[in-house]
């Protein structure tokens, strides 16, 4: 079980909490935070049943992350690459010629929305009945970042037909039961809130239509209840159970498209959002739907997250950046202490190499892991370096992300940049050679 927050700590979030709750004048809404697991600290405000941390909310576009797992997990298991174009697992659309990878960062330039009726109050229907046609691809491909909940519907039929099961059923299998999220369903099972508008002028409020979405369920569907969406914060913060490879879901924290019309650094990598809030960087999602909104955003370097769900269209400020500030703020994570670890390269092919003049540090992190970066207090590209079976390395960020390190006694060969031991040293293979009169 996770350790609860300090009684200081649970009147500061408590007090945000009621806050928002208040001044967005949302009917309900409950929220908690996120750590060892599961939920350390959580609150109700307004009409909500007891106990509140069991009733069903919808979750709207965390939806899409819950899929892009999914997709994700086929990714792994040999079934797909993101670099397939959609025509080879689901053909027949207008965007057949866009790559899976595309469509789960929002770079596919589809349409934001599916063709008919607002998809979020009318009942959905098959593929074939949406009638998909050119003016759904708005955008070239990898051309900018493009918000499209419909090619997250087509990325939930692309699961269902490579499952051979409906896409609920995928999801449910794949990642809420194996997670224990057993109040998280496609339609609410009670105790549920119901979903409803707040008059911007009034205090009245005005009740949300509900229905199952069809083939963009995948967008928005489901609905869970606040010790869910925290399970699901405990996933986002690397606790998978198995559901996905750790490295996997690193690789969909990684910035894929920039959201440029973001007040902030916003971007999105693989089914998530990542944002830098504070100077700190936050992966997760955000919902909406009509009648609900929902948060799970988490801080994998602090190892904390914050969820919040509210039965109201619009009008309630984001809780969940908040929180983790303030959770930030009053229990400082404890670091692990630092300890002795083998050095994975031989101490002599360590410390300073030169990249033509400039001056690099090639150190470990750990006993797997290397750094090459600029001295402290000089600009430069630094990434770091994880082993190969071949005795290489490859970049795991920075501008050498995928790149090939090469380690010999006299030089290091990166992408066919060549750092020598001292500057432009004449004995290593420098590109272009040396001048014969050396420095003077």
């Amino acid at each position: 079980m996770p350790e609860p927050v300090l009684p200081s700590t649970a009147r500061l979030l408590l007090a945000r909490t009621a806050r928002t709750q208040r001044e967005g004048r949302a009917p309900s809404l409950v929220a908690g935070v996120v750590r060892d697991g599961g939920l350390a600290w959580s609150a109700a405000r307004g009409e909500v049943p007891e106990p509140h941390a069991d009733v069903q909310y919808r979750l709207g576009s965390i939806s899409k992350t819950v899929t892009a797992v999914v997709v994700m997990r086929l990714r792994d298991e040999g079934r797909l690459h993101l670099d397939d174009h959609l025509e080879e697992h689901l053909p027949g659309t207008p965007l057949g010629d866009r790559t899976v990878g595309q469509l789960l960062s929002h770079l596919a330039g589809a349409s934001a929305e599916s063709p008919g009726g607002w998809w979020e109050r009318t009942p959905g229907g098959s593929l074939g009945e949406l009638g998909l046609g050119p003016s759904d691809v708005v955008l070239g491909a990898a051309r900018r970042f493009h918000y499209s909940n419909l090619g997250f519907g087509l990325l939930g039929e692309l699961v269902a037909r490579l499952r051979g099961t409906s896409w609920e059923d995928a999801v449910t299998a794949e990642v809420l039961a194996p997670l224990g999220m057993t109040r998280t369903t496609p339609r609410p099972v009670e105790p549920a809130a119901e979903g409803r508008a707040v008059h911007p002028w009034a205090d009245v409020v005005l009740a949300e239509p509900e229905h199952h979405a069809g083939v963009m369920a995948a967008a928005g569907q489901l609905w869970a209840s606040l010790t869910d969406l925290g399970r699901f914060g405990a996933f986002l913060l690397g606790d998978t159970a198995g559901v996905l490879d750790p490295a996997t879901l690193e690789e969909m924290t990684v910035p894929a498209g920039v959201d440029s019309s973001a007040a902030g650094w916003a971007s999105y990598g693989l089914g998530l959002q990542v944002l830098r809030v504070d100077g700190c960087t936050l992966v997760g999602h955000g919902g909406s739907m009509p009648g609900f909104l929902a948060g799970v955003f988490v801080d994998r370097d602090e190892q904390i997250g914050a969820v919040s769900l509210t039965n109201s269209t619009s009008g309630v400020d984001p809780l969940v950046f908040g929180l983790l500030t303030d959770l930030r703020a009053a229990e400082p994570r404890i670091v692990e202490p630092w300890t002795p670890a083998p050095s994975p390269l031989p101490l002599e092919r360590l410390g300073v190499w030169f990249w033509g003049p400039s001056p690099y540090v090639l150190r470990s992190v750990g006993s797997d892991l290397l750094h090459l970066g600029p001295l402290p207090g000089r600009s430069g590209r630094a990434s770091r370096f994880s082993p190969r079976d071949d005795g290489t390395w490859v970049g795991l960020d920075g501008y050498f992300a995928g790149e090939t390190l090469r380690i010999a006694e006299d030089h290091l060969d990166l992408d066919t940049f060549i750092f020598t031991r001292t500057p432009y040293d004449p004995e290593a293979p420098v590109p272009g050679g040396v001048h014969e009169h050396g420095w003077q």
